[in-house]
C-alpha cells in the first residue's frame, strides 16, 4: 500500500517534521518507507529522512507492507495534511 503526497512546507521536509512523521509511524509494526528521486529509506530512522533532502515542491511516496499498514499510511497522511508538511498528490 503506499500514498503519494507533495511537500508544500516553505522548508521542506526538514528536522521538525521529519521527526513528526518518524515519530508517528515507530508505533506501528509496519516496515514503512519513504522514497524521493528513486531512493527508498526507512520511514522509522529520522537520519534517513533526513538524508532523503527532501525540498518544497517535491513529490514523494510513503508505503508500507504488514499487519497495520493501512493505519500506519492513514497517520502519516494525517501528519502531513495537520502538521501543514503537505497534501496528498
Amino acid at each position: 500500500m503506499e500514498k503519494q503526497f507533495k511537500i508544500t512546507s516553505p522548508e521542506g521536509l526538514h528536522a521538525r517534521p521529519c521527526t513528526l512523521l518518524v515519530a508517528a509511524v515507530t508505533p506501528f509494526s509496519s516496515d514503512v518507507k519513504i522514497s524521493y528521486n528513486d531512493r527508498a529509506v526507512n520511514l522509522k530512522s529520522i537520519m534517513g529522512v533526513m538524508a532523503l533532502g527532501i525540498p518544497t515542491g517535491a513529490n514523494i511516496t510513503i508505503s508500507a507492507e504488514g499487519a497495520d499498514a493501512e493505519a500506519a499510511i492513514e497517520k502519516a497522511a494525517s501528519v502531513i495534511s495537520n502538521e501543514n508538511i503537505g497534501e496528498e498528490a
